[in-house]
Parts: structure tokens; C-alpha cells; sequence
């Protein structure tokens, strides 16, 4: 009897042993499981963190970022009022050259269709069948050019009693424009004069121009402020002075009609600096 207890407490003991190293050997297994668990949640937790660090600064950034294109935003706006309003002075400015432009175009075409009728008056009152008489206009001026046998005798300023009926027709027309200038310029040929009253072809075409105006103010009522005598000897020719007949051309008397150049050009002066402004 007592030998069967014996046994039996000995299997007891040998029974419990073996249920414990099991039991501890699950628990080691559980632990290691466990610990890799939780390596596990750490390297995560370390790559959150990282990642959150790295959030940060770009949100950083980004709001830094979202704040200077809200001012650039701002900036930007001021820029193109600015903008807006500059484009509107500069159409403004465009707009007053524009009507400077129209007005300085208007007034030269004033002047040619003044100048084509002056040209029609003229070949009217004077005649256009007097081979000795001729009407054009150059440069923008009416020129009359009157040839030497007309007005006076060879190498005298004395004008002619002929010459005083044509002279009388272009002074009609000069007093019908009160703001108008008239040029008279004397042309001689190249045959040179010299006596005890006329020094060379300078004297002479300068008194013959000279004659021509003293006709035109006292005898036939030209308004003297409107007269300008002119002398050019024989250095314009309208041809070579190498027959009688080229020479014949070129002793003649041109009387120029024109806007008064100080009014004309003091108008184109105005409107050319208002243009630069």
C-alpha cells in the first residue's frame, strides 16, 4: 500500500513538471511575439514621427508660401490699376495727337486749296495766252514769272508803261489777300554790267526788284508790309546762258505769292510741340 502512494506522488510531481516547462515555453513564445510586436509599433512610431517632422516644414512652407502669393496677389492688382490707368493717359495722349495731326493736315490742306484758287484767280485776271507770262506753283507757293521784255528796256530798271497793265492784274489779286506776302526777285543773264550807276548784274536785278515794289505800293495800292524785294543776279537761270534766247529766258522778274511765312510756320511750330508732349 505504502508502495503504491510512493508511485503515485511520484507521478504527480513528474506530471506537474511537465505541464510547467510547457506552459513557460508558451509564455516565452507569447513574450517573443510580443516583443516583436512592439519592435514593430516602435520603428512605425519613429517613421510617424519622421513623417510628421517632415509635415510640419511643408506646412510651414506652404503657408509661408500661400501668404506671399496673397501679397503678390495684392501687388499684382496695384500693378495692373496702375497699368490700367497708365494705358488710359497714354490713349488720352494718342488721342489729342491724333486731333493735333487732323488739325495740322486740315490747315495745310487749307492752304493748297487757298493756293490752287489763287493760282485759278490769277491765270484769270492776268491771262494764260502771254507766252512772256507764266503761272505755277512750286513748293507750295504761286510764282508769276514775268519775262524781261515786258517790264523793262535792256540793262534799265525803269518799268515800262506795259508793264504797269500786267503788274496792275497781279496787284488785284495780292490786295484781295490782305494776309499774304509777296516776294519780287530780280533774274539777269550772265552778260556783265557795270556803268555810273549800276555796279554789276547784282545792282541791277536787286533795283529792278526794287522798281517792281515801288510800283506795286504807290502806284497801284499793294500794301507795302506785304512786299519783299529780292535781288538774284543771273545765279538761277532757267537755262545756260549759251544762246540769245536762253538769255532772254533767264532776265526776268518772279514775283512770289505766299501765306506770310512768319504765321505760317509759327502755326506748324505750335502744333509740332504740342505733338511732343
Amino acid at each position: 500500500m505504502k508502495k503504491v502512494a510512493v508511485l503515485l506522488s511520484a507521478l504527480a510531481i513528474v506530471t506537474t513538471s511537465c505541464g510547467s516547462k510547457k506552459k513557460i515555453a508558451e509564455l516565452e513564445a507569447k513574450n517573443k511575439e510580443i516583443q516583436d510586436l512592439l519592435n514593430t509599433c516602435t520603428v512605425k512610431l519613429n517613421t510617424c514621427l519622421t513623417e510628421k517632422e517632415g509635415l510640419s516644414s511643408q506646412n510651414e512652407y506652404l503657408k509661408k508660401n500661400n501668404s506671399d502669393l496673397i501679397n503678390s496677389s495684392k501687388e499684382m492688382t496695384v500693378l495692373t490699376t496702375k497699368g490700367a490707368e497708365n494705358l488710359e493717359k497714354s490713349l488720352e495722349s494718342l488721342k489729342e495727337k491724333d486731333l493735333k495731326i487732323s488739325r495740322l493736315q486740315d490747315a495745310l490742306t487749307k492752304k493748297d486749296s487757298v493756293t490752287l484758287a489763287l493760282v485759278t484767280s490769277l491765270k484769270r485776271e492776268v491771262g494764260i495766252d502771254d507766252p512772256d507770262i507764266n503761272i505755277n506753283v512750286e513748293k507750295g507757293v504761286v510764282m508769276i514769272s514775268i519775262a524781261d521784255n515786258l517790264l523793262f528796256k535792256s540793262g534799265s530798271y525803269d518799268v515800262s508803261d506795259r508793264a504797269k497793265g500786267v503788274l496792275g492784274k497781279v496787284a488785284k489779286v495780292i490786295n484781295s489777300k490782305p494776309d499774304f506776302e509777296c516776294m519780287v526777285e530780280g533774274h539777269t543773264d550772265n552778260v556783265p554790267i557795270k556803268n555810273a550807276v549800276l555796279l554789276d548784274n547784282w545792282d541791277l536785278s536787286v533795283k529792278r526788284s526794287t522798281s517792281i515794289v515801288r510800283v506795286l505800293q504807290n502806284d497801284l495800292g499793294v500794301n507795302p508790309k506785304q512786299l519783299i524785294p529780292a535781288g538774284r543776279s543771273f545765279y538761277i537761270p532757267l537755262a545756260e546762258n549759251d544762246t540769245a534766247e536762253n538769255k532772254a529766258k533767264n532776265r526776268r522778274t518772279r514775283i512770289i505769292i505766299m501765306p506770310k511765312i512768319d504765321q505760317f510756320y509759327d502755326m506748324i511750330e505750335k502744333e509740332m510741340k504740342g505733338l511732343s508732349k
